[in-house]
């Protein structure tokens, strides 16, 4: 798909369907715009893809104004208030590759707990999150940052709260790699 026939699809969007597509773009809300451009498009032969591309467009558009989901805290002190919200005790930490169109994979940093058995959602660490945290030099000869980072801040909370620290696959991207258990 070229840049004239993105802007094509876009003209065939109405007015208030552009309008809606732009709010979630300058909330950040990725998958919401690409959706709602696919879902009004599909029938005339527009495919995901493209309609990600549509949506891609819109965010080179509003460029600075977009309101940036701001990037998940590793610190210790942070995540360990997040792991002590959690209901029931929290008996391990773990880290788990995900992936997506929009920012391809991350990790997500979990604490682990039983009485209630559940996992929590600790931190999600994108690639621009590691290089902030890790620091650009230390990122740079990288080949997963998110990886790097996941470990170092999941290891030092796993350290102060005296639990396990598992992450299945730190060096491959692999959502289907063993989980923890006890």
């Amino acid at each position: 798909m070229t840049e004239s026939s993105t802007s094509a699809w876009w003209e065939l969007l109405p007015d208030g369907i552009r309008s809606q597509v732009d709010g979630y773009v300058l909330q950040d809300a990725r998958l919401q715009a690409v959706r709602i451009v696919w879902q009004t498009c599909r029938s005339r032969g527009l495919g995901l893809h493209d309609a990600e591309r549509v949506v891609h467009d819109r965010y080179l558009h509003h460029g600075d104004r977009i309101a940036r989901t701001p990037p998940s805290p590793l610190d210790t002190e942070s995540l360990a208030a997040r792991a002590s919200g959690c209901p029931g005790r929290v008996v391990a930490v773990e880290a788990i590759w995900d992936g997506d169109t929009v920012h391809d994979w991350f990790v997500l940093l979990l604490a682990l707990t039983d009485d209630p058995a559940g996992e929590h959602e600790l931190a999600v660490i994108h690639r621009e999150t590691a290089v902030a945290h890790l620091g650009e030099a230390r990122a740079r000869g990288l080949l997963h940052p998110a990886a790097a980072a996941a470990g170092s801040a999941g290891r030092a909370l796993a350290r102060h709260l005296a639990v396990p620290f598992h992450f299945g696959s730190p060096d491959t991207p692999d959502d289907g790699a063993p989980r923890w258990r006890p």
